[in-house]
């Protein structure tokens, strides 16, 4: 996995908890202890695993809504650090029906060793989009963290049925636009 995603995991754990529970879930996992990540630097994504287990230990969340938790905020980052990718967007569906064929077509330029996700979308109507995850790494929870950020990010209110169909590594979203919010 791209250490972007370490670094903004990290960043959020110091703020929505604090710089003591991101040293102790480093010291619990063994991860990242002695040197830290760096946002170009390749980590295995079991890694983020340990992390994210350290992290539910620490504080008793569930693993599930940490990692959703850590979705949403890793889209809400995307809006800062390539705002590039949502010029054009006018809502959220269209935002997400174009991830597969521009916005991961971009980030390959940027980061062209990047082990991405696949997103396969069908349009079934103006406000409803169906939208298949697959990817090696068990991040169904991930995936729907972003779409529950991008809905926020665009002000829309969206209605998510989530049908995990190989367990997290493989995951169908029906997601509804149910009205601006």
């Amino acid at each position: 996995m791209l250490g972007v995603v370490f670094t903004e995991f990290m960043e959020m754990v110091e703020d929505e908890f604090s710089f003591d529970v991101a040293d102790e879930i480093m010291d619990i996992s063994g991860v990242g202890v002695e040197t830290g990540f760096t946002a170009v630097q390749e980590y295995s994504h079991t890694d983020m695993v340990k992390l994210v287990a350290a992290l539910h230990k620490v504080t008793g969340m569930e693993i599930d809504a940490l990692i959703t938790a850590f979705g949403q905020h890793l889209f809400q980052r995307f809006t800062v650090t390539h705002s590039q990718f949502f010029s054009g967007a006018t809502c959220s569906l269209d935002f997400l029906e174009n991830i597969e064929g521009y916005i991961h077509v971009e980030v390959k330029k940027l980061y062209p060793n990047a082990e991405l996700p696949t997103f396969r979308c069908i349009r079934h109507a103006p406000d409803k989009l169906e939208m298949n995850y697959k990817s090696k790494r068990p991040f169904g929870d991930l995936a729907h963290g972003l779409i529950r950020g991008c809905g926020a990010h665009f002000k829309d209110d969206l209605e998510i049925e989530r049908t995990d169909q190989n367990g997290p590594h493989e995951v169908q979203f029906m997601i509804r636009r149910e009205r601006p919010v």
